[in-house]
């Protein structure tokens, strides 16, 4: 499937696409937000569209051409028609995402600023500490505020999808059997592992004191952790990965999915076993095995809530295409 159409069907509800921060595997975001293509002419605050009189500007068409970029793993250095795909489905889904918060008005929403406080802390909780969260954002171009917005309105449009689609996308327990009879392929497992890890943030292109530092600070953590201290709390407490939130749980991984060292150390380990301090390019980890399995077929019962799950989406998707083209048709849209 292209860039564009991807975009297009998957992108309208994950409104916080747009604001893609820094995280434990971001080297290709990065780069894209360093690329040269978003030097263009203006300012950001610059309007390019308008939506039934609401401006979209350029700095909400840059973000949103980054983070589809990222989204998609685009080369570092994408090529013009890449690039183009990109800057086409960027401009569909704000047009899109406007037209469905207008569309979703001001709805009564519980606690709907608490959630937003609630998203925040969530975004903070992804960086370092509280000097690399300012300086994601200094990088990734929006303001706090801004960042607040975007969540804001990502809840208001979730809250109406789910309000008037979810209740239509119902799935029978038929048509998962069926899916899963015919997509049998889909569910052979090779070897796999659950791992949780801690890591230390030290790139090889530290200095000499910052890596000095992680060394020390890793030690220290290991050495807590084989004494028996929860390594849940210590990851939600220390790591420098995204995955802290959920005690550094990086969920099921299969043979080349992980970076080579981190794959060989993690496949040496016994279950409940906790490995010694692993270097790779993103620092420091200190990783603990909690699951392994043989090359298998997951069983159906299994992959149950996924399909269902992948099959309402599909559903929403659907319905929720259809109902953007009827709020395109009836909206003034102007390119500027």
């Amino acid at each position: 499937m292209s860039l564009r159409k991807h975009a297009i069907a998957r992108a309208i509800i994950a409104v916080l696409l747009l604001l893609t921060l820094p995280a434990c595997n971001s080297e290709t975001g990065t780069a894209h937000q360093q690329a040269p293509f978003l030097e263009q002419q203006g300012l950001a605050t610059d309007t390019i569209q308008r939506v039934n009189g609401v401006a979209i500007t350029r700095g909400d068409l840059n973000r949103a051409i980054k983070a589809i970029l990222v989204r998609e793993q685009a080369p570092k250095l994408p090529t013009p028609e890449i690039v183009q795909q990109a800057h086409q489905a960027a401009i569909n889904h704000l047009i899109s995402t406007e037209l469905l918060y207008q569309a979703a008005g001001q709805r009564e929403i519980k606690d709907l600023d608490k959630q937003v406080a609630y998203r925040i802390r969530q975004y903070r909780a992804e960086q370092k500490d509280e000097a690399d969260f300012q300086e994601a954002l200094k990088k990734g171009g929006p303001s706090l505020q801004a960042l607040r917005e975007s969540a804001r309105r990502e809840i208001v449009i979730n809250d109406f999808i789910e309000k008037r689609f979810a209740s239509k996308a119902t799935t029978s327990e038929a048509e998962a059997k069926r899916f899963y009879d015919d997509n049998r392929g889909k569910f052979k497992l090779g070897n796999t592992i659950r791992v949780s890890h801690i890591l230390i943030g030290s790139s090889r292109g530290s200095s000499a004191e910052e890596r000095k530092r992680a060394k020390a600070e890793s030690v220290t953590l290991l050495k807590r952790v084989r004494e028996g201290e929860n390594f849940g709390m210590l990851a939600r407490q220390y790591s420098a990965c995204p995955s802290k939130v959920r005690g550094g749980d990086l969920g099921v991984l299969g043979l080349g999915e992980m970076d080579t060292s981190f794959e060989r150390a993690a496949m040496a380990l016994k279950l409940g076993e906790i490995s010694d301090i692993v270097e790779t390019p993103l620092g420091l980890h200190i990783i603990k095995l909690t699951e392994k399995h043989a090359p298998r077929t997951e069983p159906y019962d299994r992959a149950r809530p996924r399909i269902l799950l992948h099959l309402k989406r599909e559903k929403i998707d659907k319905l929720l295409a259809e109902y953007v083209v009827e709020l395109r048709a009836k909206a003034r849209i102007e390119k500027l």
